[in-house]
């Protein structure tokens, strides 16, 4: 069941069905299983040795099918699904790949694509056979790589070094914590620690997900998304 804040009473089911069929649902997943479990250093190395790339996805996307639809059969029609950023490009990342030079981490950013491509194929399939259903393909990965190869366009001033930083050759092998330096100004950086990308980046994300063609999401915008009539 729902709760009606205003009234401070439960609205019951049949109201709460039509709630969470009007709502949006954001679901985002797959970067910490990557991050902190197939590529994190010294500890997944037995693990990728025994599990290929294309193995570790599948799994991830099998699973991932059974908790959409399981949210759908809960009442959820409108769910916005992002895919996996280019985590091959975050700080962390740059700092324990030893063959990343200033460039991305290869192979993070091309097991993430792996993912996404059979990530937006699960939505295309979701939308045909979940009755009364959208589900949209928010491309992340586009866009923050977009913002990272043309950064000073956006007006920053770093696309590698996070704002909170210590030790590494970009600053990110550390989390921020308290002996951390902290920029001046972090509108003007990418990332905000050696993870997460920025308030500021965060906003021409979020920007364009709203309002964004379908190169950034995929078939209709949140904004659409929002003022679509669902019936089932």
């Amino acid at each position: 069941f729902a709760r009606q804040t205003r009234h401070n009473s439960w609205i019951g089911e049949s109201e709460a069905a039509k709630l969470f069929r009007s709502a949006i649902f954001s679901v985002t997943t797959g970067s910490n299983d990557l991050i902190n479990n197939y590529f994190t250093p010294v500890v997944s190395t037995v693990e990728r040795k025994v599990t290929s790339p294309e193995v570790f996805v599948d799994t991830m996307i099998s699973r991932f099918r059974l908790q959409l639809t399981r949210l759908y059969q809960f009442g959820a029609r409108k769910i916005v699904v992002i895919n996996i950023g280019p985590i091959g490009c975050i700080p962390f990342e740059r700092e324990t790949d030893p063959t990343a030079g200033d460039e991305c981490s290869v192979e993070p950013n091309e097991v993430a694509q792996m993912y996404n491509i059979k990530l937006k194929t699960l939505v295309e399939d979701l939308n045909k056979n979940l009755q009364g259903s959208r589900f949209v393909y928010a491309d992340v990965f586009r866009i923050v790589y977009d913002i990272l190869q043309n950064y000073s366009s956006y007006g920053f001033e770093s696309e590698k070094i996070p704002c909170c930083s210590l030790l590494g050759k970009v600053g990110g092998l550390i989390p921020c914590g308290p002996s951390s330096k902290v920029c001046m100004d972090r509108s003007k950086y990418v990332f905000w620690d050696p993870y997460h990308p920025t308030e500021a980046a965060n906003v021409i994300i979020a920007r364009r997900l709203l309002s964004g063609d379908t190169s950034d999401i995929f078939p209709i915008n949140i904004w659409q998304l929002a003022n679509l009539k669902i019936n089932a």
